[in-house]
């Protein structure tokens, strides 16, 4: 016996839950680049989170879209969730000892 049959719940199909949804708005950072000290507005696909086993290894980095410099930023608990929230890539860094 099905989970929704038991539940009393009736089931439901993957087009019927995302019905009426007619389009996804992207989800847009807020950063800024430490070098040329430009505010950007970053998608997704330009971050990448990298998490490591402590607060000092786990960070976010992006390339600046205005000077080309290479930015990487410390990641605390709540930016590491909204960036994956939001589909930042993420690389989880593993010890090596």
């Amino acid at each position: 016996m099905s989970r929704s049959v038991m539940s009393g719940m009736p089931e439901m199909s993957v087009k019927s839950a995302f019905a009426g949804m007619t389009r996804v708005i992207p989800v847009v950072f807020k950063a800024a680049c430490p070098d040329c000290r430009a505010r950007l507005e970053l998608s997704a696909g330009a971050l990448r989170l990298a998490i490591g086993a402590s607060s000092r290894t786990t960070f976010y980095s992006f390339t600046c879209p205005e000077c080309g410099a290479a930015v990487r930023k410390p990641a605390g608990e709540r930016i590491v969730e909204l960036l994956t929230g939001g589909g930042v890539r993420t690389l989880r860094l593993h010890s090596t000892v």
